[in-house]
């Protein structure tokens, strides 16, 4: 598992600290200066490194929300009653009084909350919450007004750079989360990928049915001509297919590959692949059950709904009720395909020790990567294996000169390197 912090640098301290207790996670640090350069960072880690999850302050996540994949889980870092409460505290240690003062960011509720609970007067408190259109200029400029307004002694900012024009002209303290709230959120967060990982692993199954047109024995060529298909798709080459006479085809895997497979439930090519290459009418169904077979009677719920509708098209019915659909055959599936290189992508295969389907799917996936490197616990991901077979895979590349060491993913002192590793599958391929 790995997750990414965003970070100033000023906070690393207390981000390691809180990370102390988080045990089998890889945390990719993007550390800042300055606001302007986050956007920057954050495309560079994604560029370089698959990341399960992501926790940010709600600055930093305006700086780059539109570039975060949406199957990322993100978390935004909130500043709970107990922060401010500290931070209180903290300037009563000093000799300050609580009141007044001039706090920034922190959600209205949370500040009304603890005015309520230490019996403060909530008129000696002037509260701006966080707005990311509000600019460093305009949030600075609240606080000298309310300095000058309420006669405020210092203020409490989450904003560093807000804190660094302040300084000289007035007392002012951070207003950080502590360890023992970031600590939660980064636990939370954990948890929350933990759960999607366990999610991704779960057997599903999918049953492909073709449309009832023409005679018994147009069905029959049509169904295998349907299994062909699917057999030389990448995408599928780690499935289990089979052909089930009258219930079309049935495909078993783990959700993680029909997720990838269709966009995460949005659309299937290997629809409009079927009305292309074969010209026949393909519905298909998913199911995700606690069983096999619980799975392939989902999978013929959702392909007897599919067949209602008037277009090729697919859904998704899982065992707690959630029915996705329909998904149409929008896009394209990947081009580079066992079919268009069979000469030459067999023999490779054969010297490698794996099969056709496989390595094309391994083509593939080197496709969509575009030159950027890849782990072998990320590639394991992508093909719906184990992590262990996909460091065999990886070993098994390496012998036979298709892929090349490309640096690590952990810069960070602390925790256990992995390596990154560049595929040249297509690159053999050409040569040949």
């Amino acid at each position: 598992m790995v997750i990414g912090l965003v970070i100033h640098a000023s906070h690393r301290a207390v981000f390691e600290d809180a990370a102390r207790t988080l045990a089998g996670v890889t945390l990719e640090w993007v550390v800042y200066e300055h606001e302007d350069v986050v956007r920057r960072l954050v495309a560079g880690l994604l560029a370089r490194q698959h990341v399960d999850g992501l926790l940010l302050g709600p600055v930093p996540y305006a700086k780059c929300r539109d570039l975060l994949p949406p199957d990322l889980l993100v978390a935004i870092l909130r500043s709970a009653g107990l922060d401010l409460s500290l931070a209180l505290f903290k300037a009563l240690a000093r000799g300050w009084r609580p009141t007044p003062v001039s706090i920034d960011t922190y959600d209205a509720r949370t500040v009304d909350e603890v005015v309520q609970a230490l019996e403060l007067d909530p008129k000696q408190i002037s509260c701006l919450p966080y707005d990311p259109e509000q600019s460093v200029a305009e949030i600075v400029a609240f606080h000298h007004s309310a300095l000058t307004r309420t006669g405020a002694e210092y203020v409490i900012s989450l904003r560093t750079a807000v804190a660094a024009q302040l300084q000289g002209s007035t007392r002012v303290l951070g207003g950080l989360p502590g360890p023992a709230t970031l600590r939660a959120q980064l636990h939370e967060l954990a948890l929350r990928v933990q759960s999607k990982q366990a999610s991704a692993l779960r057997f599903a199954a999918g049953v492909f049915l073709v449309g009832k047109a023409g005679p018994q024995l147009d069905l029959d060529r049509a169904r295998v001509g349907l299994m062909n298909l699917l057999l030389n798709t990448p995408e599928f080459g780690d499935a289990w297919i089979e052909n089930r006479g009258r219930r079309g085809v049935v495909v078993f895997a783990h959700q993680a590959l029909f997720e990838q497979a269709t966009s995460g439930w949005v659309s299937l090519p290997a629809l409009g692949q079927a009305q292309e290459t074969l010209g026949i009418r393909v519905v298909a169904g998913f199911g995700v059950g606690a069983s096999a077979r619980s799975c392939l009677h989902l999978a013929e719920r959702a392909a007897t709904r599919a067949e209602q509708e008037e277009t090729p098209g697919a859904y998704l019915i899982e065992d707690s009720g959630v029915i996705i659909g329909p998904m149409g055959p929008a896009g394209s599936a990947v081009a580079f395909t066992y079919r268009e290189h069979g000469v030459e992508l067999e023999q490779l295969a054969g010297e490698v020790g794996l099969s056709a389907a496989t390595l094309s799917r391994l083509a593939a996936i080197e496709r969509t990567l575009e030159g950027r490197a890849i782990s072998p616990s990320d590639l394991a991901s992508q093909l719906g294996i184990t992590d262990p077979s996909g460091r065999r895979l990886i070993r098994k590349l390496s012998d036979s000169g298709l892929v090349e060491v490309e640096g690590s993913t952990q810069l960070h002192r602390k925790g256990r390197p992995a390596r990154l590793y560049r595929l040249r599958i297509g690159t053999a391929i050409e040569a040949r």
